[in-house]
């Protein structure tokens, strides 16, 4: 069969028409590429857009919370910087009480040595003090005694206890104590010599007021005041008659 033969101008003319459906397709090809990466880039800047704004959302509602409730805010800031919390314990604040100080001084007509002797011998002391009801001196350990407080005042029965250290005494000088445990307290006796037959003793208590007592306060120092004093004067009397070994 023979071939037809077609002149320049007709090839030409048929190579034009079949390269247009070419054309056409890619760029339709194209053009749906285009649309498609638009309309995922669209989507992609909404879903930031609405992420920004749940996330501002979010930040809004943690601050109008952390400035609501602060406290827990706190809380919970610093649980985040440790990888392992230990539980809050919450322990009472007691109020912290001065001691308050009593002080008397009185003449005593004994040498100082027998008024020393006589104020060393602490078992004896409840026999002129009286709101001390009874002093007893540890056995295994002879510087520690327990004391027992027994008094009626402000219309009260007022008992009290405590565990007291008797400190390293200076001979005729100073005796001076302070409690361990129970009613909190410490003092001192100091010894001055008057003449070669008295002495003058200086009495110092400083005790912590007991809840008990805290509405009388303000009365509590001259009421024990007053008793201090009367018990130097029964210690006067006790002294005088006080078998001592020291020579007068």
């Amino acid at each position: 069969m023979a071939m037809p033969i077609f002149s320049s101008s007709t090839l030409r003319q048929m190579s034009a028409t079949a390269a247009v459906p070419a054309s056409s397709t890619t760029m339709s090809m194209s053009a749906a590429a285009t649309s498609a990466s638009a309309a995922h880039k669209l989507n992609h800047n909404q879903l930031i857009v609405s992420l920004n704004v749940k996330r501002k959302s979010i930040s809004a509602s943690s601050s109008s919370f952390i400035s609501r409730y602060p406290f827990h805010c706190n809380i919970s800031r610093s649980f985040r910087k440790i990888p392992n919390p230990s539980p809050i314990r919450i322990r009472p604040i007691s109020p912290v009480m001065e001691l308050q100080d009593c002080t008397v001084k009185m003449e005593v007509d004994v040498p100082i040595s027998v008024a020393y002797k006589c104020y060393s011998d602490r078992e004896a002391i409840p026999q002129w003090m009286p709101f001390i009801s009874s002093v007893k001196i540890l056995e295994d350990k002879p510087d520690l005694s327990r004391w027992s407080l027994k008094y009626k005042a402000f219309g009260q029965d007022i008992e009290y206890s405590w565990l007291a250290r008797n400190m390293q005494p200076t001979p005729n000088q100073k005796i001076h104590w302070r409690s361990l445990e129970g009613l909190p307290n410490r003092g001192a006796v100091r010894f001055f010599p008057k003449g070669p037959s008295s002495c003058i003793i200086e009495l110092t208590v400083s005790y912590e007021v007991p809840q008990l007592l805290v509405p009388v306060a303000s009365a509590l120092q001259p009421f024990l005041e007053n008793l201090l004093r009367r018990g130097l004067e029964r210690f006067a009397t006790f002294a005088k008659s006080y078998s001592a070994d020291t020579p007068k």
